[in-house]
């Protein structure tokens, strides 16, 4: 069965993103197996603590190398990702042995979803900036995207709540990464 890696990209137990995850979660059902990633005690990157690398930096590279596929369902941020997922990210750039620049990140070739929940512009800012990093990363992501335009009363009772159309884009992008991982 395929194993595919959710990393969120808020901190909040009941943050949009998380319900856009769970959904998505949903749709894959039995198909292949969802975890999350618990990347809450990842150290800020930090060349001085590189080797011997963290312990939780470890067990972060270990999940991401296991994985078949990678999704992200994040926030946008004054028109990009949260510090903390580029943390993550920059973590996943760096050699695993010191100064073996020539083997391949644990990033290198993954196949990653991205999707984001946010306001009017649907997280499309953050979604290109991940896009680019990713592909600097060589990460492999795919099309199409989602991107959720949260609707009033999501902000004013805190809970997300997808329109027919939105939850046909979740559906497709499921549908599609499935086929690719």
């Amino acid at each position: 069965m395929k194993r595919i890696l959710f990393i969120v990209g808020s901190l909040r137990e009941g943050s949009f993103n998380r319900q856009l995850a769970r959904e998505a979660e949903q749709m894959i059902g039995l198909r292949a197996k969802v975890t999350y990633l618990d990347y809450t005690n990842v150290p800020l990157i930090n060349q001085d603590i590189e080797f011997p690398e963290p312990e939780a930096v470890g067990r972060l590279r270990a999940t991401v190398k296991e994985a078949d596929g990678i999704w992200v369902f994040t926030p946008e941020y004054n028109f990009s990702y949260p510090g903390h997922v580029k943390n993550l990210f920059d973590w996943l750039s760096r050699p695993v042995v010191a100064n073996d620049y020539e083997t391949p990140t644990v990033i290198n070739g993954k196949k990653v979803a991205l999707s984001g929940a946010g306001g009017k512009m649907a997280t499309a800012k953050c979604r290109e900036k991940l896009t680019e990093l990713l592909t600097f990363l060589k990460a492999d992501v795919m099309e199409p995207q989602t991107g959720i335009a949260l609707n009033v009363e999501a902000w004013t009772e805190g809970r997300m709540i997808l329109s027919d159309e939105q939850k046909v884009a979740l559906k497709n992008q499921v549908e599609a990464f499935l086929k690719i991982v």
